[in-house]
């Protein structure tokens, strides 16, 4: 079976969503590598995922949950935790906070994942819009703000940002891109 995930970047307007299919028992760990493919980040953040009322980060670069009373993420898998129509919240890179509205919008049953001839490779992307911001521009009010920047040539930062961020189409998105980085990983 496989998750099909709604994965929205909060205040974004118009949003910024990717549409993927993950396998229902990958571990929220290898989920938070298939969103840095999906949504184009690094990976050079800490990350933590709310589902149910319950914190579930990933390790610090000692090797430790972040905070005391999180559950390691590396622990537990999305069937274990989620439920078709559940909703819960990824944030990463807790400076700029970068939060994101994940939707369950249903489990595709392995009959229906063959009938339809979806690719076999076990993360997918279905579907998606905009261009993920660039990391460390100060969030999504960060984001807005380099965009609108770049649009003025007579702005005093316009020269400093477009040689830091370089061109940015914030409409861009290319599927077919965000489909050769999930097929790198090899999650579980």
């Amino acid at each position: 079976m496989r998750y099909q995930l709604k994965i929205t970047l909060r205040g974004s307007k118009p949003p910024i969503w990717r549409r993927i299919l993950v396998p229902a028992d990958c571990g929220l760990e290898s989920l938070h590598y298939a969103i840095q493919a999906a949504m184009g980040w690094y990976d050079s953040h800490l990350h933590a995922f709310e589902i149910g009322g319950r914190e579930y980060s990933g390790r610090t670069p000692m090797g430790d949950p972040m905070e005391s009373g999180d559950l390691d993420a590396a622990g537990y898998r999305l069937c274990d935790v989620a439920r078709e129509k559940s909703k819960f919240t990824y944030q990463y890179d807790f400076g700029d906070n970068w939060d994101h509205t994940i939707l369950v919008e249903k489990i595709v049953p392995p009959l229906l994942t063959e009938s339809k001839k979806l690719p076999a490779q076990p993360f997918v992307c279905l579907a998606g819009k905009g261009a993920c911001p660039p990391e460390d521009c100060g969030g999504i009010w960060g984001y807005y703000n380099l965009l609108a920047v770049l649009r003025n040539p007579k702005h005093e930062e316009h020269e400093d940002m477009k040689e830091w961020a370089g061109e940015i189409d914030p409409d861009a998105f290319d599927i077919a891109e965000v489909n050769r980085r999930l097929s790198r990983f090899h999650l579980k």
